[in-house]
């Protein structure tokens, strides 16, 4: 029994600070205001994409821990379900993991996926946006909405993956009333 009380204490502590090192991250992320950071990385198709050469498009920049768990897999293809909504709307999805364009290439055949995914394997754009969940070295679940001038309109710390894509359309939307 004591050893029971003394496992979920230790679990409890595990899964704080987990979320500390979550928020830690989270706190170098860039506001909305601000410049995108720009980058260059490979997509699933092994060719070099960056930032800049979506100037004059929104950009739904999304951060997603890893190939084929179950959130990632349904953020894609929510996001690949409403790619005609977005492309209507000026705007692309990139998506942004540290796995490999091996694993993007394998990924985007398997589900379906016909927008780019980026491979951040040095970690250095996650971080750049302060994406990373260190105690993992996965890229966190983030999502930074830049606007055809390269400024972040907005910023979603806090994704829950089935709504995700039908909040960002309702900010893109809004944003582009004004």
């Amino acid at each position: 029994m004591r050893l029971a009380g003394i496992l979920v204490v230790t679990l409890l502590v595990v899964a704080a600070g987990a979320g500390i090192f979550v928020m830690r991250a989270a706190d170098k992320a860039p506001e909305a205001g601000a410049t995108a950071p720009d980058f260059t990385l490979n997509s699933q198709e092994n060719k070099p994409v960056s930032l800049h050469d979506f100037k004059g498009k929104w950009v739904v920049l999304y951060f997603y821990p890893k190939d084929f768990t179950k959130g990632c897999t349904i953020e894609a293809h929510n996001f690949q379900r409403d790619l005609a909504q977005y492309e209507a709307k000026n705007a692309v999805i990139l998506g942004v993991s540290v796995q490999d364009e091996n694993s993007h290439q394998e990924f985007c055949t398997k589900e379906g996926l016909h927008f780019k995914l980026l491979a951040d394997t040095k970690k250095e754009v996650s971080s750049a946006y302060g994406s990373v969940i260190p105690v993992a070295q996965l890229s966190a679940r983030h999502t930074f909405l830049i606007d055809p001038q390269g400024v972040i309109r907005k910023v979603y710390l806090e994704v829950e993956p089935t709504k995700h894509s039908e909040e960002i359309l309702v900010a893109l939307t809004e944003f582009q009333k004004n």
